[in-house]
C-alpha cells in the first residue's frame, strides 16, 4: 500500500484536497498500535501523520495540555507526572492486544478510539476531557474547534465528536485536553465473592460516598500480595470484586476501613499502591485476556443486567470493569456469537464490539453495533457533512461509509 508522510497540517490540507479532488480514499496512521480494531479499511493509500508529534502548551495551573496528534502517550504521562498531575480518564495502552509493543498509543490514536479505563466510573469516558482540536477536513480544511475555555456556546461539540469516530470524519492535528492532580496514593479492597454477588457489591460501591474510581471483578483465583491492612496475607481463591480509591494517606485508610464496615461477611484484602496500579493497569489495557488465543468482545450493558448478560453470553475467558457495566468478553468471531451477543444488546440494552479478530472476521461481522435506521441516517449525514468525497478511512466502521 502506497504511503504518503505529511510534515505539517498545511502538507495535509494539501494532501487531502488532492485526494478529494481524485477520489484516492486513504487510511490515516501514527504509529498503527490499533490498526486492527476496526474494519479493514478499504483504501490503497496510507496517510502517516507520525512526524506530528510533541507538546505544545503545558500549563499545570490551569490542568490543561495541547499536543500534537501523533504524540505519545506515555510522553504525554512523563510530563504530567513531572506536575504530579495526570489524564483523567486513564488512556489504556491498547498495542499488545493487538500484537504491538507497549508504548506505541498516540493522542489522536486513544482518542480517536475513545478509549478510556477503569476511572470511566468517576471521570467519564476519554471525550469528556477533550475541550479542543485542530484537524483537516474533507475538503482540505484545517479547523480549529473548541479550546481552553469553560463553554462551548455553538451548539456542536466537534472535539468530542472525533473521540469515537476512528479518523472517519477528519485527520486529528492537535488536541487540547483538561488534566487532574495525581492522587497521593492509590489502594483497592478485594472481596471475595461470585460473579452475582460480586456485581450487587460493586453497584453498592458505586452508590457509596467514596468517589471509588474503580469498580472492576476478575473471576480467577487471586492471590494476596503482602502490605494488607494488618499485615496478614490472605490468599483469595475464586472471584473478587475489585473497589478502588485513592487520597491522601489518612482520608484512604478511613475509606478502606469504610468499605470493609460495609461488606463485613466477604472475606477481604487490601492491595497496596503498587499491587493495585498494576492490577488495574491489566484491567484497563485487556491484559487480563491478553495470553488467550480467543477473538476479544467488548459487552456494554447496564450494570444492573451485568450478571443476566453473562450467563447469556456464556464466555471462555472473561472480566468485568465499570461495575458490570463492561463485559471483556474472550469468544469465537463467528456469525452465531454476533447474533448471540446482539440479541442480548437488543434485550437489554447496550452494545457490543468486535476488539480483537481477524482481517476475516472483522469483514464480514459487525465490529460496531449495527445502528438502528434513523441513526443510521443521521451517521451519514455526519460522514457527509465532514468527508463528503469520503476520503477518510472508508470503512473502518461500518461497511461502505
Amino acid at each position: 500500500m502506497d504511503r504518503i508522510a505529511p510534515k505539517t497540517e498545511a502538507d495535509i490540507a494539501g494532501f487531502v484536497r488532492e485526494a478529494a479532488d481524485t477520489g484516492a480514499a486513504f487510511e490515516i496512521v501514527s504509529h498503527g498500535t490499533k490498526r486492527s480494531y476496526g474494519r479493514p479499511v478499504e483504501a490503497n493509500f496510507i496517510c502517516d501523520v507520525s512526524a506530528l508529534s510533541g507538546i505544545v502548551k503545558y500549563e499545570p495551573e490551569e490542568l490543561v495540555l495541547t499536543a500534537l496528534a501523533a504524540t505519545p502517550m506515555a510522553e504525554i504521562e512523563v510530563a504530567l507526572a513531572l506536575r504530579h498531575q495526570m489524564l483523567g480518564f486513564s488512556p489504556p495502552d491498547w498495542g499488545p492486544l493487538f500484537g504491538a509493543q507497549a508504548g506505541g498509543a498516540t493522542l489522536a490514536g486513544t482518542l480517536a478510539a475513545n478509549a478510556c479505563g477503569a476511572r470511566r466510573v468517576k471521570a467519564g469516558a476519554a471525550r469528556d476531557h477533550v475541550i479542543g482540536c485542530r484537524f483537516v477536513n474533507g475538503q482540505g480544511e484545517a479547523i480549529k474547534a473548541g479550546g481552553p475555555v469553560i463553554k462551548n456556546v455553538t451548539g456542536f461539540d466537534v472535539p468530542k465528536l472525533m473521540c469515537g469516530a476512528f479518523g472517519t470524519l477528519g485527520v486529528l492535528t492537535e488536541l487540547t485536553l483538561r488534566v487532574t492532580p495525581a492522587p497521593a496514593r492509590v489502594a483497592a479492597l478485594a472481596l471475595r465473592a461470585n460473579a452475582k454477588e460480586g456485581f450487587s457489591m460493586l453497584r453498592q460501591a458505586l452508590g457509596l460516598p467514596l468517589d471509588p474510581t474503580g469498580l472492576s471483578y476478575i473471576p480467577d483465583v487471586f492471590p494476596s500480595p503482602q502490605g494488607t491492612l494488618d499485615q496478614s496475607p490472605i490468599v483469595i481463591s475464586g472471584g473478587a470484586a475489585l473497589i478502588r480509591v485513592e487520597g491522601s494517606a489518612r482520608p484512604l485508610d478511613d475509606k478502606l476501613q469504610w468499605l470493609r464496615a460495609h461488606f463485613p461477611s466477604a472475606e477481604a484484602i487490601v492491595l497496596d499502591d503498587d499491587a493495585t496500579r498494576n492490577l488495574f493497569r491489566d484491567i484497563d489495557t485487556g491484559g487480563l485476556l491478553q495470553g488467550s488465543d480467543s477473538a476479544i468482545w467488548r459487552l456494554c450493558v447496564p450494570p444492573s443486567e451485568a450478571f443476566a448478560a453473562l450467563e447469556a453470553a456464556n464466555p471462555d475467558h472473561w472480566y468485568a470493569d465499570w461495575a458490570g457495566g463492561l463485559l471483556w468478553l474472550g469468544l469465537p468471531a463467528t456469525a452465531s456469537i454476533d447474533a448471540r451477543l446482539r440479541a442480548i444488546t437488543g434485550r437489554l440494552g447496550g452494545h457490543a464490539t468486535l476488539v480483537r479478530a481477524s482481517p476475516e472476521a472483522r469483514e464480514t461481522l459487525a465490529v460496531f453495533e449495527p445502528e438502528a435506521p434513523a441513526h443510521a441516517q443521521l451517521t451519514r449525514s455526519v460522514k457527509e457533512a465532514f468527508d463528503r468525497q469520503g476520503v477518510f478511512n472508508p470503512g473502518r466502521m461500518y461497511k461502505d461509509l
